[in-house]
């Protein structure tokens, strides 16, 4: 008898409709709390490399004659240029069979469209043959230690100063302002810490 009482009660609509609301206030409530602890828990997590990061000056470098030898790794998608990973840059169609510009004919830590002062480049080779250069280490260092978010993780992946350069040199977040439009549209591929935009930063 009482369950049929029970039953009759819960078919009832306003029960029903009281039950709704509540699960969907509890779904709200949960979804707002969690989405705000998302964004800021994914900010903290913390990026370690697993080995130390091979700067141009390191032994490890010296007494190889630059890797001519063996060959280099270059930036690849250049459409008129390249630049090698000993900081030559070269014409696509200049380029040694084994990878290499020939360092002969080229300048290395090539930098004439580069602003020291900004440290932004006009040619993305260049701004990585400029970055290159030994003397750019504690740039580089600053530049890592400012990084934040989706740039700490891809800093803690490079495994050396040529990895770094041509990262640093093809997207820097801080170069643009408003989010679609460059601080500065004729140098626009930087390989030093730029202050971020006011339209970046948190308020």
């Amino acid at each position: 008898m009482w369950y049929a009482a029970l039953v009759r009660i819960l078919r009832r609509r306003i029960v029903l409709t009281i039950i709704f609301l509540l699960s969907l206030t509890y779904c709200l409530v949960n979804l707002w709390g969690n989405s705000g602890n998302s964004y800021k828990d994914i900010e903290e997590i913390t990026y370690k490399r697993e080995q130390p990061l091979i700067w141009r000056e390191d032994p490890i470098n010296n007494g190889t004659n630059g890797g001519k030898s063996k060959g280099c790794r270059n930036s690849v998608q250049g459409k008129t240029l390249l630049v090698d990973e000993e900081g030559y840059v070269c014409s696509r169609s200049n380029v040694l069979s084994n990878g290499c510009c020939d360092s002969n004919e080229n300048v290395q830590y090539n930098c004439d469209t580069c602003t020291e002062s900004e440290g932004c480049c006009a040619v993305y080779e260049k701004c990585v043959s400029c970055c290159l250069s030994p003397d750019k280490r504690p740039i580089l260092e600053k530049a890592m230690e400012l990084a934040s978010g989706r740039q700490t993780a891809l800093f803690a992946t490079v495994r050396d100063q040529f990895e770094l350069c041509l990262a640093k040199c093809r997207t820097d977040s801080h170069s643009v302002q408003h989010e679609n439009q460059y601080k500065n549209p004729e140098t626009k591929f930087c390989y030093a810490y730029i202050e971020a935009h006011e339209s970046q930063r948190d308020n």
